[in-house]
């Protein structure tokens, strides 16, 4: 039973994580728009890089280029939640009946890390070269929180046996 609740656990706090992170950027709008301004505009990587073409300056597409990654914060949230609490209702069930049930928590753990990773690390780091910004790099604090999506994900998609 400790395995399936520690699956529960992990799988409830990152989707924790992941709402209040959805919910405070609500909330505090304008913060976090500064850093996606920044990064999409390109304006603080190298000068003379020939990659530059790829800024995204126009303020609406900013804003919808926000609005997609809250929605996507709040979407793996919901999912992770929805997914511990189906775990844990079912922490009882029968080993098929438990492995079957982590759709949604597995759904909400992949988004989280696609949303880091693929999102940060990737667009934000690689397409939009946040990497060279000394004030506008999120790339570390993106990798953890990847690797914490993909730690939980590797731990709860291991197969759950019958309860003794």
């Amino acid at each position: 039973m400790i395995v399936r609740l520690s699956k529960v656990l992990l799988v409830a706090s990152v989707g924790a994580f992941a709402l209040l992170v959805g919910i405070d950027n609500l909330l505090d709008y304008g913060t976090n728009l500064r850093f996606v301004e920044h990064v999409l505009s390109m304006d603080t990587t190298f000068p003379d890089s020939a990659l530059r073409w790829r800024a995204i300056t126009a303020p609406w597409l900013q804003h919808v280029a926000y609005w997609l990654i809250i929605a996507a914060e709040l979407a793996c949230g919901a999912l992770c939640l929805a997914g511990a609490w189906r775990l844990f209702r079912l922490r009882g069930a029968s080993a098929a009946r438990f492995n079957a049930a982590k759709g949604l928590a597995v759904a909400g753990l992949t988004f989280g890390f696609l949303l880091y990773y693929g999102g940060f690390l990737v667009v934000g780091g690689e397409w939009f070269k946040m990497w060279q910004s000394q004030t506008w790099n999120a790339q570390a604090a993106a990798f953890r929180f990847a690797a914490c999506f993909a730690l939980v994900l590797i731990i709860v998609l291991m197969r759950d046996e019958e309860l003794e």
